[in-house]
């Protein structure tokens, strides 16, 4: 069973049991690596990313599966936790290598002069290394990231990019020019404290990177150069029921079917859908006790909305 009506709108307090979640929306997260259905090609372009060292850009419309790819190749090729780096228009590539609190340290300082104490020369619990900073530490293995919605980024953030692509390697300047040779620095979304020699940093595995795009603008070529590039194609009846099957663990029923129908031909006239939109809406509506009639059909209008209207 996954539809209950718990709210009825008559404000009447009353016991009522929630119904489960659907499994991509119980947290912890759960991870997607099992269950993701790469779509024909990606396979290949994954294994050219990973032979080559390259990041792997995907193109493709949101929802369509793009941010699951380093999931699924972390899980499989065991590369540990995923680093991310959401992007926005104001985001940097300075604030992705790492993070100085400058403001946190000359209060510090001032607080120790004010108690007579000796201020702490040491500059290092301050000091951040930022997703991609992580990423290039050196290891064993290739750390896995996500670079998510670059074509939101500002016009220069690829270009940007390009020195660290290329060449797997950073300075911090403010321990470039701090006394002390060695210094520990938290990692990103971590406790560990790797030591940065000389405030430089260079990777041992460049990291395997995936960077996703909306398609929203244009790369410049050598930005593109450094990259094996992938577009997500439009889904299939076929693709779509592998993907239902692997997120709810049974095959598409008959109304299933006609809802992925469906959600197909409407994409291929062009208009604008989400992939987790149709599993919304098949997770939703099964069962025996789901909504019949009336109600049945607003709640396919309601959840299956293209995403280009208000």
């Amino acid at each position: 069973m996954t539809w209950r009506a718990v709210y009825h709108g008559d404000g009447k307090a009353r016991e009522t049991k929630i119904p489960p979640a659907p499994p991509w929306r119980e947290f912890p997260r759960q991870p997607l690596g099992e269950i993701f259905q790469p779509p024909d090609g990606l396979v290949e372009a994954v294994n050219a990313a990973v032979c080559l060292r390259r990041p792997l850009l995907i193109t493709g419309a949101p929802g369509s599966g793009k941010s699951a790819v380093i999931e699924s190749v972390a899980a499989e090729l065991r590369l540990g936790r995923v680093l991310r780096w959401h992007i926005t228009s104001r985001s940097t590539l300075t604030e992705a290598l790492y993070r100085y609190d400058a403001l946190g340290r000359i209060h510090a300082q001032q607080l120790a002069a004010t108690t007579g104490t000796q201020p702490a020369e040491d500059i290092g619990p301050f000091l951040q290394l930022g997703p991609l900073g992580t990423a290039l530490l050196p290891s064993k293995r290739p750390r896995p990231m996500l670079i998510d919605e670059i074509d939101k980024s500002d016009l220069d953030l690829p270009s940007d990019l390009l020195d660290v692509l290329e060449r797997g390697e950073f300075e911090i300047p403010e321990l470039a020019r701090h006394d002390r040779a060695e210094v520990a620095v938290r990692e990103w979304g971590s406790d560990a404290r790797p030591t940065v020699v000389r405030g430089r940093i260079q990777c041992t595995e460049f990291p395997f990177i995936v960077m996703t795009s909306n398609g929203e603008r244009d790369f410049p070529g050598p930005f593109l150069r450094r990259c094996i590039r992938f577009v997500m194609p439009q889904p299939t009846v076929e693709m779509l029921s592998r993907v239902v099957h692997a997120h709810l663990t049974s095959p598409p029923d008959a109304e299933a079917m006609q809802l992925i129908q469906s959600f197909v031909d409407r994409v291929r006239s062009g208009e604008s859908l989400a992939v987790d939109q149709l599993l919304n809406t098949v997770f939703l509506l099964r069962g025996t006790d789901t909504p019949k009639d009336a109600t049945r059909k607003q709640l396919r209008e309601l959840l299956l909305r293209e995403l280009s209207r208000v």
